[in-house]
């Protein structure tokens, strides 16, 4: 475990999802809830990809979130393919906008492989529903690190979405990336000479994410 605050648990769609909640210096200029990869390949809130960034949006002044799927750490219930962690994915973002130092602010959503599957399709999701009410809270920005695209549906996403890529991970390949990107005209900002965990690299990709951030997540 990389050290962070203690974590809490909160009410889920599937029984209590345990969350870590971590704050800048100064009043948030938004929240982002970050989303880890596949529960049955080891996968926690702790992975060190994860951790990269949760600090990345801290360093911009974000209060990041980040939480155990469910059946994962004390996250109850049990491994639902993607739906019904996308439901936690949900539940997580709606339990933290409903306090009052974010109200108004942005959201933004992040995930790492799997993780970056369900931030996808949740953005996909919470998008549908702005649609159809202008009350509903619209994400502002999306960050992919190595989203699942040979393992799972990742949808389209918007063109201001920052994709991150390991030249040689063998996880999730750099072709497959780049078919479920190139018939969106998505550009994607590959790391030389890493594969899908990003050692030795987490700073750089640190670094990418607080320049996409300082840029504007909404592009």
């Amino acid at each position: 475990m990389i050290g962070r605050p203690a974590s809490q648990t909160i009410e889920g769609p599937a029984g209590l999802l345990e969350v870590v909640v971590e704050e800048p210096t100064h009043a948030p200029v938004g929240l982002v809830v970050v989303a880890h990869p596949h529960p049955l390949m080891g996968g926690t809130m702790d992975n060190k990809v994860v951790h990269t960034l949760v600090r990345a949006f801290v360093l911009e002044g974000w209060r990041a979130v980040r939480f155990n799927f469910r059946g994962v750490g004390h996250s109850e219930g049990a491994w639902d393919e993607g739906r019904g962690e996308s439901d936690d994915m949900q539940a997580v973002i709606a339990h933290h906008l409903a306090d009052p130092a974010v109200q108004g602010r942005p959201l933004a959503l992040a995930g790492f492989s799997f993780g970056g599957f369900v931030a996808a399709r949740t953005h996909a999701r919470l998008a549908e529903a702005a649609d159809a009410d202008p009350q509903a809270v619209r994400p502002a920005g999306l960050v992919l690190v190595s989203p699942a695209t040979s393992r799972f549906d990742v949808p389209a996403v918007p063109a201001h979405t920052l994709v991150v890529e390991g030249e040689q991970d063998d996880v999730v390949p750099l072709t497959s990336i780049l078919d479920w990107a190139r018939p969106q005209g998505l550009p994607v900002t590959v790391v030389p000479g890493t594969g899908h965990f990003f050692h030795g690299q987490l700073p750089r990709l640190r670094e990418l994410v607080r320049r996409h951030l300082r840029a504007g997540v909404t592009g």
